[in-house]
């Protein structure tokens, strides 16, 4: 594992890891994006990638702007941004190693894999984990209040796991103007959406739409007991057991 850093469009510098096979051949290359306010680091994000890398992948995760030991001021931050952060990190990849073939993301991270593939033409495989099917189902853990505070005064502090987060309304705005469920009837890649049926963060109906939507080859694959952080290293290495044998169906590997 290395430590890495690259310059997103707006000239902000973002941090990562870039997980490599300790050895022999690297089979394909992947981009992982982390949930909604947490960070590269987070134990599901950490445990996926690096079993990713033993399965013979470079993944690179990185924390996006304002979060994590990347740069920047996450109230400047929207959906959109992360796209954007995202289609950078794959440019990185593009220029050190190879273009991404496997993408990967977890909660809003992959809700923003499925938006953001279509920007990205050597992606041939999306993999989200307890993912919503829309990119405003995030406003729901901000509260009635906060949300009503935000819409008087243009934005508000609101507190997500235990930290606080400034939050303008046009995030808010633009959460609300992506459509993921149109987005998916002309994917066009290989999808599998991997969902906890007792995940209480984003519930599995989500699963159920994104599935719907989408247009084949899709596969679906249960998390059974596996709580929404994939906090427990065993859901967390299992996840990505299944991802690296179902993706290399359709990367050719």
């Amino acid at each position: 594992m290395s430590k890495i850093t690259f310059k997103n469009r707006a000239g902000i510098n973002l941090a990562g890891n870039l997980e490599k096979p300790d050895s022999g051949a690297v089979r394909a290359t992947a981009l992982f994006a982390h949930c909604f306010t947490c960070g590269r680091d987070i134990r599901g994000a950490r445990e996926i990638t690096r079993a990713l890398a033993g399965e013979g992948f470079a993944v690179l995760r990185f924390d996006f702007t304002g979060l994590g030991e990347s740069e920047g001021d996450f109230a400047d931050t929207s959906f959109s941004s992360n796209l954007d952060d995202l289609e950078d990190a794959a440019g990185w990849l593009s220029e050190r190693l190879q273009a991404p073939s496997l993408l990967v993301g977890h909660s809003l991270g992959g809700a923003a894999m499925l938006a953001v593939a279509e920007r990205l033409e050597s992606a041939r495989a999306v993999v989200t984990l307890g993912a919503p099917s829309s990119a405003d189902n995030v406003l729901r853990q901000f509260g009635k209040d906060n949300l009503e505070t935000i819409r008087q005064q243009g934005c508000a502090t609101v507190e997500l796991a235990g930290r606080p987060f400034r939050i303008r309304e046009d995030f808010i705005e633009d959460a609300r103007s992506h459509d993921l469920e149109t987005r998916l009837q002309k994917l066009n890649r290989a999808l599998l959406v991997m969902h906890s049926p007792v995940d209480r963060i984003v519930s599995i109906d989500h699963a159920e739409r994104i599935f719907t939507a989408a247009r084949h080859p899709k596969s679906f694959v249960s998390l059974d007991r596996a709580d929404h952080l994939l906090s427990n290293t065993d859901d967390a290495s299992y996840a990505a057991r299944v991802i690296a044998a179902w993706s290399c169906r359709y990367l050719q590997v």
